[in-house]
């Protein structure tokens, strides 16, 4: 039997439905939010001034997926090492709990 599952972004800020993940580091430590367009235009807004004199380092991690993601495809693809898989939500964000059991699982 085929399953399908679905991931729902729910906003950050509001709690409604968000289009899309932003990520982003401050001082040392990555971050991602899920906003709806209205608030990702606020952030970006909020931001534009800091990023017109701020210089790039590094490089993007557009191209990896993130450790949600990474931890979400974990939970997904059935048990973990020791026989025993978390429960998730099929909507909403992987549980910080979740993705710390994936990093201790040798995701990372």
């Amino acid at each position: 039997m085929a399953q399908k599952f679905s991931f729902l972004l729910d906003d950050d800020q509001t709690g409604g439905p968000a289009e899309r993940t932003i990520r982003f580091a401050f001082e040392g430590t990555d971050y991602e939010i899920d906003l709806n367009t209205k608030n990702a235009a606020k952030f970006s807004k909020q931001l534009a001034p800091y990023l017109e004199h701020a210089h790039r380092t590094g490089r993007a991690r557009a191209d990896r997926p993130g450790r949600r993601q990474a931890a979400s495809a974990w939970v997904i693809s059935g048990p973990g090492p020791k026989g025993t898989a978390p429960a998730v939500s099929e909507r909403g964000r992987i549980h910080a709990s979740v993705v710390e059991q994936y990093n201790v699982a040798g995701g990372r």
